[in-house]
């Protein structure tokens, strides 16, 4: 059993475990209207920025829950600083990238030392290099979508994650990101699991910061979960 079936069988376990049934007409078309119209959260004041001031704070956030950010100008610029970041860390200049078209855009070929493979993560990389669908101002955080374009093992196998992200795509809150995947989700169609008819990722993280734990006595401990390092690349200019 998949696709639909399989969806309906899945939540009518759910509501036989709930003990309801079928939304009658007024809660069904409630529920319809809330899914086509969804109200925006409480966004805090300091996400309320110009852009420039919006990247600057971006950067804060990240830097202070342990992501480094570099910030270059242009397309050009982009490989380079991911070679010179390698080197600075004591890394291969090995790369398991994204099949994202959008880092096409980026001449890796400048920098021929580079080994780039695309794909899905294997267990023998150590770095990996994919894009963001934006970054929050709010918290420095990124959203990452799963898709056959950026497979969600890239996150969290290898032990470093670097992050190419245009700063034009530096919002100020979550609910932007939220309201850009509905947008391309009713731009792409498709259906949807909100049964709206637009397209939503399979997954969608939220990542801020490399991945930490103060399980042990109280120490902060990288790299317990996921990717002990996270290096966030800003490029300023058109994005791809």
């Amino acid at each position: 059993m998949s696709g639909p079936d399989a969806r309906a069988a899945i939540l009518g376990s759910v509501r036989r475990a709930l003990g309801r049934g079928p939304l009658d007409e007024a809660a069904r078309a409630a529920l319809d209207e809330r899914l086509a119209r969804p109200a925006p959260n409480l966004v805090p004041a300091r996400a309320a920025l110009p852009q420039e001031e919006r990247v600057a704070l971006f950067t804060a956030m990240a830097e202070g829950v342990f992501a480094t950010v570099d910030r270059v100008s242009g397309a050009a610029a982009v490989p380079g600083a991911v070679a010179d970041y390698l080197a600075q860390q004591n890394l291969p200049p090995a790369l398991a990238m994204a099949p994202d078209p959008a880092l096409d855009a980026y001449p890796w070929a400048d920098r021929p030392m580079l080994s780039i493979r695309r794909g899905a993560a294997e267990e023998a990389d150590r770095v990996a290099v994919t894009g963001a669908v934006m970054g929050f101002a709010e918290t420095g955080t990124l959203m990452m979508a799963s898709g056959p374009e950026h497979p969600s093992t890239l996150n969290f196998l290898p032990e470093t994650h670097v992050v190419v992200l245009p700063a034009e795509r530096i919002g100020g809150s979550y609910e932007e990101g939220w309201a850009h995947l509905r947008a391309k989700g009713a731009e792409e169609g498709g259906e949807g699991g909100d049964g709206t008819g637009g397209f939503m990722p399979r997954t969608v993280n939220l990542v801020t910061g490399p991945s930490r734990t103060a399980d042990i006595e109280q120490t902060i401990t990288l790299g317990a979960h996921g990717p002990r390092r996270l290096h966030i690349v800003i490029v300023d200019g058109e994005a791809p």
